[in-house]
């Protein structure tokens, strides 16, 4: 199921590595209707990514069918992002091999972020970027320098 307008998204996307960049080239439609440059398109790729991956990752476990919620909206020079899923919830997933670097990365990446656990069960990731001459966080250069390697670079090559 999904809407779209220009400035809008509503999408429900099955929780498989294939959402990743579905998820991430149909919000980044979105922040350029709204207005959106390179850099902020840069970091709000990069948030996306980082919710949707951890959401297919996590959310589920071995479950072989989970769902992702995506919505979408611009408006005003905002843009406001929140992906949600139907999982086991924040916490309660077994350890992965991952990193552990995916949340720092959004909020490093984001204006705004709220991490809710969603009362039906799963988690909901809010994210807000300001899309107009906005002033980096002060925080992204405190959360710059304690990042390493790639991750590091990644995020602060711009």
């Amino acid at each position: 199921m999904s809407k779209a307008s220009s400035r809008t998204l509503v999408v429900a996307l099955e929780a498989t590595p294939g959402a990743v960049p579905e998820a991430r080239r149909a919000v980044s439609a979105v922040a350029v209707a709204g207005g959106a440059n390179g850099e902020d398109l840069e970091r709000i790729s990069l948030a996306v990514s980082e919710a949707v991956t951890n959401a297919v990752v996590h959310a589920y476990g071995d479950s072989p069918v989970g769902f992702i919620h995506l919505l979408a909206a611009a408006a005003e020079g905002e843009l406001s992002v929140l992906v949600a899923d139907d999982g086991c919830g924040l916490g309660q997933a077994p350890q992965s091999p991952g990193l552990g670097l995916g949340m720092g990365v959004i909020e490093y990446s984001v204006d705004s972020l709220a991490i809710t656990t969603r009362a039906s069960g799963g988690t909901i990731v809010e994210m807000r970027f300001s899309l107009s001459e906005h002033e980096p966080k002060p925080a992204r250069a405190a959360l710059a320098a304690q990042l390493h390697g790639s991750v590091a670079s990644a995020i602060t090559s711009t």
